[in-house]
This record gives C-alpha cells, sequence and structure tokens, in this order.
C-alpha cells in the first residue's frame, strides 16, 4: 500500500502546472492504459480504490485557489467525494482487441478535468478478444509525477493473483479537511508568512555563504554566478518556431499508439556503450524521428526535444511534481545507433548539470507572481517551439496483479505540453511499454510513424 506524505498546498511547480492550464494545449493531463490478463473482480477492485482513496488525501480532494493571488493552490477535501464518478465500467465491442482500449485512453486524454472534482478518474474496459481486460486511468499532472505516480498505484497492485484480504484500515484515520473561504485567507495568510520567513532565512545563509566565496575565490564566484545567469537565459529563452518542417502543427486532437521491446536487450546496448537505459531509449526515438523526416523527404539536422528530469529525493512527498523540463537540441544526423547513445548520454549529462535545472522551484516561483495570462504566454513560448518529448519512468521488475488479473503491459501517454509528439517508456517485468501520443495534425501518418520508431530502435537494439 502507498503510504507517504502529502502537503496541503501546491508547490511553485504545480502551481506554475496549474495556471498555464489558462492554454488547453498546455495541460497536464496524463493518461495510461494497463492491460490485464482477464477482467479482474470488480468487488474487489472497487473496495481496493475505496480503501486507496481514504489512505491518499489527494484521492479525495479537489484544488481551491485563494482569491487575489494570497497563495498557491490548496487541496481541500470534496464535501460530495462519489467513488462511482471516477471509477467507470465499460464494455467492449464484440471482439474488440487494444485499439478499443486506445480509443478510450484517446478520448480521456483530449477531455479537460471538471475542476470542482478530484483529479483522476479510472475506467475499467471488459470484453476484449481472449478474455482480456483493461483499466484506463486518467490523471492531472499536477496530483504527481511519474515517478511518484508509480509508488502512488502500488495501493492498487498486488503481488499474487490471489492475495489476501487488506487488513483493516487503521481506527484513527482522519478525513481530509474541507478548507471553506475563510480558511484559505488564512492559510494563505500564513503561507505566505512562512514562505517570506524561510527566503529571509535561504537568502543571509546564501549571501554568507556567496560572501565567503567571494572572498576566497573572488574569480571563481563571479564565474559561478555567470554561470547560474546564463543557464537560467538559456532555460527561459523562448523558442518561437518548430526545428521540424513537418511537424509544426499545435491542436487539441490526440492520436493514440503503442510498441514493446525487450527490456533486457535494450539494457544490454546500452552497457555496450557504457551507458543508461534512457541513453538507449532516447537514441531510438532520434533514430525514428529521423527516418520519418527522411521518409518525407525533409531530413532535419536537429529538432528540439523536452525531456523530463526527476528531482524526486526519497524523502519528497508522493504528492506533486519533482522534475523539470529540460529542452535542449538534440542532433538527427548520427546514423551509427552506438555513437547516437554516447552523444545522447553526454547531452542528457551536460543537461542535468546546467544549474538552471537545480533552480525549477525559484523560477517557477518568479513565474507564479506574475499575471497568470502574462505567465502562460511565457512558458507557452517556451514550449511550443520543441518538437518533441521523451519520457522514461521506471516500471515494476516484477509481476503485478489487480484483483485477482495479471498486468500484462502498461502504457504511458504522456502530455504534450505544447509540442506535437510524446513518446514514453514504462516497463513491466522485462517489456519496455512504449506509448506514443501525438498531435495528429502534426502527424498526419502515424502508422509510419511508429514504423520509423520501430526501425529507430531496432537499430539499438542491434548493437553488440
Amino acid at each position: 500500500m502507498a503510504e507517504g506524505r502529502f502537503e496541503e498546498h501546491m508547490s511553485d511547480a504545480d502551481a506554475l502546472m496549474w495556471t498555464i492550464e489558462k492554454d488547453p494545449l498546455l495541460r497536464s493531463t496524463i493518461v495510461a492504459a494497463l492491460l490485464l490478463d482477464r477482467a479482474p473482480d470488480h468487488r474487489r477492485l472497487t473496495e481496493r480504490l475505496e480503501r486507496g482513496s481514504r489512505l491518499i488525501p489527494r484521492m479525495r480532494q479537489r484544488v481551491v485557489s485563494p482569491m487575489l493571488h494570497l497563495g498557491p493552490p490548496f487541496w481541500s477535501a470534496d464535501p460530495h467525494f462519489d467513488l462511482s464518478y471516477h471509477v467507470r465500467r465499460v464494455r467492449a465491442p464484440e471482439g474488440a482487441g487494444f485499439e478499443a482500449v486506445l480509443d478510450v485512453a484517446r478520448t480521456a486524454a483530449m477531455q479537460g478535468f471538471d475542476r470542482a472534482r478530484p483529479l483522476w478518474e479510472y475506467t475499467l474496459v471488459e470484453g476484449l478478444d481472449d478474455g482480456r481486460a483493461a483499466i484506463v486511468i486518467k490523471v492531472h499532472h499536477s496530483m504527481t509525477d511519474g515517478v511518484g505516480g508509480m509508488k502512488l498505484l502500488l495501493m492498487l497492485f498486488d503481488f499474487e493473483r490471489d492475495a489476501p484480504d487488506l487488513a483493516a484500515l487503521p481506527d484513527d484515520l482522519a478525513d481530509p479537511p474541507v478548507i471553506d473561504r475563510f480558511g484559505l485567507i488564512g492559510r494563505s495568510l500564513a503561507h505566505r508568512r512562512r514562505r517570506a520567513l524561510g527566503i529571509a532565512r535561504r537568502g543571509a545563509t546564501e549571501a554568507s555563504h556567496a560572501a565567503v566565496a567571494a572572498v576566497r575565490d573572488p574569480v571563481g564566484a563571479a564565474r559561478g554566478a555567470g554561470r547560474a545567469a546564463g543557464s537560467v537565459a538559456r532555460y527561459l529563452r523562448p523558442a518561437t518556431e518548430p526545428c521540424s518542417p513537418l511537424m509544426r502543427a499545435r491542436t487539441m486532437v490526440r492520436r493514440l499508439a503503442v510498441l514493446d521491446l525487450p527490456l533486457p536487450e535494450l539494457k544490454g546496448a546500452a552497457r555496450t556503450v557504457d551507458g543508461s537505459l534512457n541513453d538507449a531509449f532516447v537514441a531510438g526515438v532520434l533514430g525514428g524521428l529521423s527516418r520519418y523526416h527522411q521518409f518525407h523527404g525533409r531530413p532535419v539536422e536537429h529538432l528540439r526535444m523536452v525531456m523530463p528530469v526527476s528531482l524526486r529525493a526519497d524523502d519528497d512527498a508522493l504528492g506533486g511534481n519533482h522534475f523539470t523540463p529540460a529542452r535542449f537540441l538534440v542532433p538527427m544526423g548520427i546514423d551509427d545507433p552506438a555513437e547516437r547513445m554516447r552523444e545522447v548520454g553526454r547531452r542528457c549529462r551536460a543537461m542535468r548539470a546546467e544549474p538552471a535545472v537545480q533552480l525549477t522551484d525559484a523560477l517557477a516561483g518568479a513565474l507564479n507572481q506574475l499575471p497568470s495570462t502574462v505567465t502562460t504566454a511565457v512558458f507557452g513560448a517556451m514550449l511550443k517551439g520543441a518538437d518533441f518529448v521523451a519520457t522514461n519512468i521506471p516500471g515494476s521488475p516484477v509481476p503485478l496483479y489487480v484483483a485477482g488479473a495479471e498486468l500484462e503491459r502498461m502504457y504511458a501517454f504522456a502530455p504534450l505540453s505544447g509540442t506535437a509528439l510524446n513518446v514514453a517508456l514504462l516497463s513491466v517485468v522485462d517489456t519496455c511499454c512504449i506509448g506514443v501520443n501525438a498531435d495528429p495534425v502534426a502527424v498526419p501518418d502515424a502508422e509510419t510513424m511508429v514504423k520509423c520508431l520501430e526501425a529507430g530502435f531496432e537499430e539499438v537494439l542491434s548493437v553488440r
């Protein structure tokens, strides 16, 4: 069962993600599709979700925002929480395969949330061919990031098919509080006082450290400050035009696709060049995108990629986000897949070392002080000129079960965040489940894109 700490208010990064949805193209909706070997026991599934919603406060909370930007959005209990709204059950047409599940997931990905309710939905899809079933999960990114989301999902899973009944809930389990209008004002003012005090303390400490460093090494201190300033400028620099001559449209329409890869072989290819699984994954995506542009007779030298860099520590709250959307150019012209992995690793390590990555919360806090229309425009200018997102989410190395049904595959369809395409990897035991979320106006031939991605990954898997 997932246990952990949950803050009562949004962090600066979460509040920024919530605010910029003023532009629907920047919605932060995460959708996942879980393929099961059989239909789960519906009663057990509902009981598990009911229990999870009691143990995980965020599942029964909605977002409330104070007037006049007195403070960040807060999480308040939904006084009219209705589990049946959040847990749905549908039956696929007779003989339907996984495409029927993708249709449900596609609709979920295109629809915004009811902001008056908790920001999650589960849809059980029964009646697939061969007796299979699926669960489509929809969660708003402000609830948690990919790593935290996988931890939260433990409340749904068992480690054996015929798992024993769960222990009774603690007698002293308290419901999350309902925050009324006056309570929200009080909490907001208290938050502002704590924040101002914290900033003052950190500022005094950092100023002291900076003064000591300047005395000991004035040249080094000046260079460090210059590197930080340059990094922040690069992080916030607008990218008004995509690099791709093909994938330029940005709409709210979505098309989803999937493909599977052998996890041990992909890791083995990465080890051949002393790289990571992420290096092999991104190199495969780049190979596919290069082939796609060549197929259309429009080869391109570079594309601009967005890659979520996890900043999550072991003691961070399960709720909320602990990542930064790193944005940088990646090469399209490296034919050798081994050399492509090496170059991907070098660029990803360089991006993680950027000072701006560690300043994400501070930058988000500064952006949140601007009017929401300005904040949305600034962040939109940063993201809409990017071409694609590559997302790598750690999965489960052991078999998992949902109310008696075994999890065979789990595909994540992460948000486009203003780009044309998001390719996400999520592993289940020895399978890399690749979810492709595309804007079909930017990528009108999704089948061709998937074939190109398959070829790009085959190149990487050939490295021995």
